[in-house]
């Protein structure tokens, strides 16, 4: 239990994937106009990270290394359309909003990084909580920036009126420069906070998404986990066969 928790935390705090990994930045600057928009947004990709992270996770042992990108993406993709159906059938003012980037969830990086990383190495339930729990660190990024800039671009929050009466909407927050403003302050922020932890004693690792140090990759990173001596000969002993 302890280690499907820290999954969760991981991927909201720790790991989080817009604002530590810096993933996703196509739909996290498109869609979050409103607090609404990315909070929808958030939740739609929560819901296929985690599927696909269970059966990708269920299925690691079937799928061949060298065509496990393609597999990736034809589980993704199956999530991603009954997603889609089921806003067009009971969101469809969301799902008209959020427009194509429903579709591109497919290649979003965050999942396929998840699913490469993690889900094709670990077990079922590990997998569906680090699928939660990055999904729930999106939801809460995108809705954050959605918020600030519905906040200072249109004075209101979850579409309800907030700010004074006498209140004059800044619009460039709800223009396509607004969203590089609020990620870069809100990412500048984070930072700080990491400073002040590091500066008070406080080990401050560099994440990588999988779990490990970048830096250290060499002894423990994404090579010895995913390519073992075994599995490289035979590929080999196949390919020569094929040859032959």
């Amino acid at each position: 239990m302890k280690n499907l928790l820290e999954r969760l935390y991981n991927g909201m705090i720790k790991e989080n994937p817009t604002f530590v990994l810096v993933l996703g930045m196509c739909p996290t600057l498109a869609v979050t106009t409103s607090a609404k928009n990315g909070l929808g947004m958030g939740l739609t990709t929560t819901v296929v990270l985690a599927m696909s992270n269970l059966i990708i996770s269920a299925l690691r042992k079937v799928i061949p290394s060298r065509v496990r990108i393609p597999a990736f993406i034809v589980i993704i993709a199956t999530f991603v359309t009954c997603v889609e159906l089921l806003l067009k059938a009971y969101l469809p003012d969301l799902n008209k909003a959020l427009g194509v980037y429903i579709p591109l969830i497919v290649v979003n990086c965050i999942i396929l990084g998840r699913a490469e990383s993690y889900a094709y190495s670990h077990s079922m339930l590990p997998s569906l909580f680090d699928g939660i729990g990055m999904g729930l660190g999106f939801s809460l990024a995108l809705t954050l920036i959605g918020a600030v800039r519905e906040l200072l671009g249109a004075g209101t929050l979850f579409e309800m009126t907030v700010m004074p009466e006498g209140y004059v909407p800044i619009n460039i927050f709800i223009l396509a420069p607004g969203a590089f403003f609020v990620l870069a302050v809100l990412t500048a922020f984070q930072n700080y906070l990491k400073i002040r932890a590091k500066a008070s004693g406080k080990e401050v690792r560099k994440p990588s998404g999988c779990g490990h140090d970048c830096a250290s990759c060499a002894e423990s990173g994404c090579s010895s986990r995913f390519y073992d001596e075994k599995a490289a000969e035979a590929d080999t002993e196949t390919e020569k066969e094929e040859e032959r």
